[in-house]
């Protein structure tokens, strides 16, 4: 598809204060709303593009609505802001910031719900100007019972994928996160983990087409994309090569009741002994059974102030409650599930479950932004190994140290066994038991270096008891610490730089997605402080090393 050249009356942009729009710009930034705006005579019914400067009275509030992470709006550097927002409605709005953005080099930056916990989705640390592509209205969802498929815009949220799948079907779900505001078009594109991972895989194993602008401004799918563009979107971080619009995705079969329950344990009910077990058998349990953990520091009631580590483990069944109590006396018979624990509900319902930790409207799965916005870090780690009892000891003193931490994991196994680690990018597949993420929450800025040096403390505590050689981490728990990219130094040293972070994201599939790169932006457009690189060398440098 060619580019749509958008053909807005220029008095509707300078004269009506209902208008997002400024002419008023300096510095050059009129020559990047003239590349917007070329045709000031036309009259075209493609709708007005959106589009605030930083003197427009709304443009904090929409800049701040979908920046999750509190440590990237409080930076004093000016760049750290867009010079535009621009909020696209239509594909041609996305077209024309693309091919703007490249003709003036500005550095562009698409934000879908803003969960990226490193900023760099609405950040820039480069000097020169940047442009926000916001795609909060770009989010229109279609279901396709029949066929079991939805495309679904960048802009929504999985929490509105899976209220529209729910809409229309009690039978079908999608297996994605358990947060119900992040954005679709990020958490595909770097694999996407949730409580069907063990039945289904990842989102992003789901996908069957995709729709993306490339560095020229057209628009490619499926059927116009060269292959190993839609391998390396799928898992690899759809940012590093061009924007995604909207992706095809296969929905699956769930049945119509299924069965949830959340069972607590503190440390003297036991909770390092059922850790440990869990470790054993998560990863091997029928595939229908998915157990998640949740370890966190709290007082030991309500009344004491003494501490302890409390350890929610999270049940989903794809079944009725009778078989799950029979699978669990037969493969965790120490965690003493019973009956009262277990709430039988639509897997719809499920996903408010989990989230909000009681049943409530499902409608809340639409609102976008229910919490308030927080200062944050995270890391992860995937365990092939069970870790000893003594170090998950070390563990609980580690939290006790910093009690605003908290630990999540991600049992593997089942249909993650199934799958080859290079038939998309995301590799962390066979041989691993779980994931755990690791994450500290505060609300007072004065704290930020205490907390991000303490979890480089914890990271360095797990060293031992997580996967080497390469130590990997998962995509969507973006981390500045593993690395970044310098364009400064030439491609050669910039390739080997950027080895260094990507092959803990992506293990031996970094090389391919090099290649991929340096086939579709070899200018490198896409590009951020953790992108891929292109390289004509890489192909000789793999060889080398």
């Amino acid at each position: 598809m060619g580019v749509l050249v958008l053909l807005i009356p220029c008095f509707l942009v300078l004269f009506c204060s209902s208008t997002p729009v400024s002419c008023v710009a300096t510095n050059g930034d009129d020559k990047f709303l003239k590349c917007l705006f070329p045709n000031p005579q036309d009259t075209s019914n493609i709708p007005l593009i959106p589009v605030y400067t930083q003197s427009n009275a709304s443009y904090s509030t929409l800049f701040r609505s979908s920046a999750r992470n509190r440590r990237y709006l409080s930076s004093p550097n000016n760049s750290r802001k867009p010079k535009f927002l621009v909020l696209p409605s239509h594909e041609s709005h996305v077209q024309a910031a693309v091919i703007c953005c490249k003709k003036h080099g500005l550095d562009l930056k698409v934000r879908s719900g803003g969960h990226d916990v490193e900023g760099l989705s609405y950040t820039s640390s480069d000097i020169d100007p940047f442009i926000l592509v916001d795609l909060i209205n770009y989010r229109n969802i279609t279901v396709n019972v029949e066929d079991r498929t939805a495309w679904v815009q960048a802009g929504a949220t999985i929490g509105e994928l899976y209220y529209r799948v729910g809409e229309k079907s009690s039978t079908l779900g999608f297996p994605a996160g358990f947060c119900p505001t992040v954005g679709v078009g990020g958490h595909f594109s770097g694999g996407g983990l949730g409580a069907l991972v063990r039945k289904y895989g990842a989102a992003a194993d789901q996908i069957i087409d995709a729709e993306i602008v490339n560095v020229e401004g057209k628009i490619l799918s499926i059927k116009t994309m060269r292959n190993d563009l839609f391998w390396a979107i799928r898992g690899g971080g759809a940012a590093s090569f061009g924007v995604v619009l909207s992706w095809k995705v296969k929905l699956v079969p769930v049945p119509p009741i299924v069965t949830a329950a959340m069972v607590e344990r503190t440390l003297e009910q036991g909770a390092t002994d059922l850790v440990h077990k869990w470790q054993f058998i998560a990863d091997r349990l029928p595939e229908d059974i998915y157990i998640g953990l949740n370890c966190t520091v709290v007082n030991s009631n309500a009344t004491s102030e003494r501490r302890t580590v409390r350890v929610i483990f999270s049940i989903l069944f794809l079944g009725n409650v009778d078989e799950l109590l029979r699978l669990m006396e037969e493969n965790f018979q120490e965690l003493g599930l019973q009956q009262n624990d277990c709430t039988e509900m639509s897997w719809l319902e499920s996903n408010i479950y989990f989230y909000y930790t009681v049943r409530s409207p499902l409608e809340l799965l639409l609102d976008r932004d229910p919490m308030s916005k927080i200062f944050t870090k995270a890391k992860s780690d995937h365990v092939m190994v069970p870790m000893p009892k003594e170090g998950l000891e070390g563990l609980w003193r580690m939290l006790f140290a910093n009690d605003k931490t908290v630990l999540k994991w991600t049992p593997y196994g089942g249909k993650m066994n199934e799958i080859s680690e290079s038939a998309i990018p995301f590799p962390h597949r066979i041989g691993n038991i779980y994931n755990i993420l690791y994450q500290v929450d505060w609300v007072d800025g004065s704290e930020t270096e205490k907390h991000l040096e303490f979890m480089k403390k914890l990271y360095n505590f797990l060293t031992p008891y997580v996967s080497m050689n390469p130590r990997t981490t998962y995509l969507n728990y973006l981390d500045l610490d593993l690395g970044q990219n310098d364009w400064n130094v030439g491609e050669v040293m910039a390739y080997r730089k950027a080895k260094v972070w990507g092959t803990k994201y992506f293990k031996s599939n970094f090389e391919r997605l090099v290649l991929v790169k340096t086939e579709v932006d070899p200018g490198n457009f896409f590009k951020s402080i953790q992108s891929i690189p292109p390289s004509h060398h890489c192909s000789q440098l793999t060889e080398e090393e």
